[in-house]
């Protein structure tokens, strides 16, 4: 694994002056705002923690005592250390956490598919929680990139679970919830029967997001309901969803077809 000084590219002796060089630099070429992606929003996070750590002249004595091996270690081969241990399940999901922060997707999903598929592997078992959040989200990430959205969207739900039980991601979890909007929105409409996709639009409204995200499930609900000719439904859904959010978007169209409904 790589050490702190590692993450952010200095020598462990180095001074507090070049700490903070080096972060800001880091912080430049992975800031999710200047370059939007999953991988490098979990990059952020890693260099944040590492940065707090070296920063402060306490917790960095504690951490050289404590990962003196880590830190002087340079020639060593994390990855090869993990994938030799195949019977070793929590090497086995540092190995695939490791592959989609280093550009090795393919064989991240293969290893991941293969232990859940094989032996009914539960990766939050052996990561802690900040890492499996920040793994979930980039298995997500590649998931939907694969079309497989189901397992996107039920690891994506996985993170928002933990985020409402105690916030990690904060602003980074815009990222989730527009993940989210977009399988909702554009992705399920096109493979989920309608009743599935109510199921999943309900659980998204149960969540409990920002008024707007919430009002955004509720219209999707109005106009399946209205798809359906359902139309009192679409209607209750639709002014729960303006009681949310009262200048709620893309509402025209669905208010003057219900109207219409209604004068007939």
């Amino acid at each position: 694994m790589k050490s702190y000084y590692q993450m952010l590219d200095v020598e462990p002796t180095c001074t507090a002056s070049d700490i903070r060089r080096a972060f800001r630099k880091k912080a430049k070429a992975f800031h999710p705002d200047l370059k939007p992606s999953g991988k490098n929003a979990a990059m952020m996070r890693m260099l944040i923690t590492a940065y707090k750590v070296l920063s402060d002249p306490v917790r960095r004595l504690e951490y050289d005592r404590t990962n003196r091996a880590v830190i002087y270690r340079s020639t060593f081969d994390y990855r090869e250390f993990l994938r030799k241990r195949q019977d070793d399940p929590e090497s086995m999901a540092k190995a695939i956490f490791f592959d989609l922060l280093h550009d090795n997707d393919d064989e991240a999903i293969e290893l991941y598919d293969r232990l859940v598929n094989e032996d009914n592997f539960d990766i939050t078992r052996y990561l802690d929680r900040e890492d499996y959040m920040d793994c979930a989200f980039l298995l997500a990430e590649e998931y939907d990139r694969r079309r497989d959205y189901q397992k996107a969207y039920g690891l994506l739900i996985s993170v928002a679970i933990y985020e409402q039980d105690k916030p990690y991601f904060r602003h980074f979890f815009r990222e989730v919830i527009d993940k989210l909007r977009h399988l909702s929105c554009i992705r399920f409409p096109r493979t989920l029967e309608h009743e599935d996709l109510l199921d999943v639009l309900e659980e998204l409204v149960s969540f409990n997001f920002s008024d707007q995200d919430s009002a955004f499930f509720l219209k999707k609900m109005a106009e399946v309901y209205a798809d359906e000719r359902k139309y009192e439904l679409a209607r209750d859904y639709l002014e729960r969803g303006l009681a949310r959010h009262a200048k709620l978007p893309g509402v025209k169209k669905l208010k003057d077809r219900l109207t219409f409904v209604r004068a007939e």
